[in-house]
């Protein structure tokens, strides 16, 4: 047999037949056996590693499933929770469909419509609830035609978007109509120009910024950079809860609260629960964010953050329903209680035991709420923590207290120069002379702020006044007809020494007062003598100047019944000024010589107003009740009066009594203001308000 020559190829080269390969590679059988193969590359690198995970297509899937829903969930939450975000999301680098564009207009005049109708309705309880059964009818509807697209499906969102075009439209005209209601009802209260009541003075928000050579569109933030407010506030998330947007204590107190959280780095959505009022526009120039809506939107943005701040008992509804949405949503709420009656307290039990902490603004408040709570047998799952409100930054800057708004050209004397200035051209504007006394009181016009009573007590004061005006007349006029009696005897005596030719009896009787000669000279110096012995050396008029016209928290019956009062007292409308609802009230109170704060019932609350006060150097007349009382010291930064009308006399009494001495209107005014630098500036607030940061953020 022929010798078998052997391939110089390695054994090693050889294939087991168990792996079907039993040629080398290099072959010509190995080449025609693979041919239908695609050729491979000899070399390594990541080739290999890409036909590997070409090979394993169920990991492939499994990949691209995972970042699929990863995708799906972050565009969902982005969407629902990030108003801002919405437009960038749709954008696609480019302007905004106009189909997508249409859609969002119409949501955001859904939501408009409705909350200016549910606003008309008083706001209660029922109407909540009707709001959110209708928000959960329409989530479900959208719920299931975004899961079954087809014909039908689109036939039916077509017909929807139809009907609520339709919806739109008249919901826009029941809005309209509602608008124009509201402003007749405002235009009855006050009439701008009437010869009875007086006419309307203000806003002097142009003059200010003329005068002071600043505005408050110029301020740069006013945060202490140093405080631990700002380092616990920093790159956190807040809401707060306003329940009106009146130009009244507790939507404007929570307005600065935000405004100073945003300067400290932290971001702020405000939920607004009835839109009436005037601070929309201010809230909007000071960038803070407001919910479109008060359901739903809100629930979700409220889930988000790290403290929720409500600012009235009213929000006790809202409260409610966020907890019944989010069951451990309590443990984030601080409420903020302003308000100090009973039928507040009733509103607000059902959830006072469910939140983090209530915060009140004095003492006075919370030994009452906490009284009513034993009472009801409420147990809350921590102590109140007390909080007052303070005089911002603005005002203080402009009263020439130091303030974060200082600067090297605007210095504290600079600017009391300026309010000086200010204040004689608001008395110009006014009509008033230097002598003139101008008490003020600035709030929502309605029975528990006692406006009716303040004018009665004014009415008291003038008649007074004008009694003890009439009584050196009267003086004057008997020693006048004693002087004509005199003059009479004399005469008669002189006659009988020239008829019997008495010697000397003419030198002894000689008169050298010239008023024998001529009486009327002898009257006037009477007068001036009278005068004199009085301490008056100039007549003096009583001013009183009323706020706020055309604010949504005033009672218009209480209003007419004020206008009634009025009219039947000439005298007192011809010393009566008003002034409209602002927020620029540094020119009212520069202008001012007293101000008055006659709340009735328990008292007012706080009385930020009575700080403000305080701050521009006057002295305050205020009721003996509530948190007046806590801040007024008695004969030191004014003078209290009893509530009700027994108060009447008394009030009247402090009126004449600083209208005759104004050296004590400057005491009085004086330490008032040594004690608001002292207690009630803005740190003094913030430094409390750590301890609620602490007690109720996340950690």
């Amino acid at each position: 047999m022929e010798d078998l020559r052997l391939s110089p190829l390695k054994l090693g080269s050889f294939k087991s037949s168990l792996s079907g390969r039993s040629t080398p590679k290099g072959s010509p059988t190995f080449r025609r056996v693979h041919s239908g193969r695609t050729p491979r590359r000899d070399g390594k690198g990541s080739g290999g590693a890409v036909q590997w995970f070409r090979s394993n297509r169920l990991l492939y899937w499994l990949l691209l499933i995972t970042l699929w829903t990863y995708l799906g969930f972050y565009v969902q939450s982005r969407w629902a929770h990030d108003d801002d975000n919405k437009v960038e999301f749709l954008r696609f680098g480019g302007k905004l469909r106009e189909d997508v564009l249409h859609v969002e207009q119409n949501k955001r005049l859904d939501s408009v419509a409705n909350e200016s109708s549910h606003a008309v309705v008083d706001n209660t309880n029922i109407v909540h609830i009707g709001v959110n059964k209708r928000m959960h009818v329409t989530l479900a509807k959208k719920e299931d035609v975004t899961s079954r697209p087809s014909l039908s499906s689109r036939r039916r969102t077509r017909k929807a978007s139809r009907s609520s075009r339709t919806r739109i439209r008249s919901k826009q005209k029941v809005r309209k109509v509602m608008e124009t209601k509201d402003s007749d009802d405002q235009d009855q209260e006050l009439p701008k120009t009437n010869v009875t009541y007086g006419k309307i003075f203000g806003p002097f928000g142009s003059l200010e910024d003329k005068v002071l050579e600043w505005s408050p569109q110029k301020r740069s933030g006013t945060c202490d950079r140093k405080s631990d407010f700002k380092r616990l506030v920093w790159s956190r998330r807040f809401v707060l809860l306003f329940h009106e947007l009146s130009m009244t204590g507790a939507p404007i107190s929570m307005m600065e609260l935000a405004s100073e959280l945003l300067s400290c780095g932290a971001t702020v959505y405000a939920v607004v629960l009835s839109r009436r009022g005037g601070l929309l526009q201010e809230l909007t120039r000071r960038r803070i964010k407001v919910v479109e809506d008060k359901g739903e939107l809100s629930f979700k943005t409220a889930m988000k953050a790290d403290l929720v701040i409500a600012g009235s008992a009213v929000c006790a509804s809202w409260i409610d329903q966020y907890m019944d949405h989010h069951p451990a949503g309590g443990s984030q709420i601080a409420w903020w209680v302003m308000e100090n009656r009973r039928e507040y307290f009733d509103r607000a039990k059902p959830v006072l035991d469910r939140v983090k902490l209530l915060i009140f603004l004095s003492e006075v408040q919370s030994k009452q709420w906490l009284a009513w709570c034993e009472e009801d047998h409420i147990k809350l799952r921590s102590q109140p923590v007390i909080v007052p409100l303070s005089v911002n930054d603005e005002l203080a800057f402009v009263a020439g207290i130091s303030s974060s708004l200082n600067t090297p050209t605007l210095t504290q004397e600079m600017m009391r120069k300026k309010r000086h200035t200010l204040r004689e051209s608001v008395r110009t504007e006014f009509g008033l002379t230097d002598t003139d006394m101008l008490v003020m009181s600035l709030s929502s016009i309605n029975p528990g702020k006692g406006q009716l009573l303040l004018l009665e007590s004014a009415a008291l004061a003038l008649e007074r006044q004008q009694e003890q005006e009439q009584e050196p007349v009267a003086k004057t006029k008997s020693s006048q007809s004693k002087i004509k009696n005199l003059n009479g005897i004399k005469k008669e005596k002189i006659s009988l020494s020239v008829r019997h030719r008495l010697r000397g009896s003419p030198r002894k009787m000689k008169i050298t007062s010239p008023a024998i000669e001529n009486p009327s000279v002898l009257t006037a110096t009477g007068k001036r003598k009278l005068l004199l012995s009085g301490n008056v050396t100039q007549k003096q008029d009583l001013k009183l100047l009323l706020g706020s016209v055309g604010s949504k928290s005033n009672k218009v019956a209480y209003v007419k019944e004020m206008l009634s009062f009025l009219s039947n007292n000439g005298n007192l409308s011809n010393s009566v000024l008003w002034t409209p609802a602002t927020t620029r009230v540094a020119s009212l109170y520069s202008a001012a010589d007293v101000y008055v704060t006659n709340s009735q019932g328990v008292g007012e609350t706080f009385g930020r107003v009575t700080i403000e006060a305080m701050a521009y150097g006057l002295p305050v007349l205020g009721t003996d009740a509530g948190g007046t009382k806590e801040i007024v010291e008695h004969n030191v930064t004014g003078l209290l009066h009893p509530v009700g009308r027994p108060g009447n006399k008394v009030l009247a009494q402090n009126l004449l009594f600083l209208l005759r001495n104004p050296s004590t209107r400057l005491q009085l005014g004086n330490q008032g203001r040594e004690k608001v630098e002292k207690m009630y500036m803005k740190q003094h607030m913030y430094k409390r308000f750590v301890d609620v940061l602490v007690k109720c953020m996340r950690p």
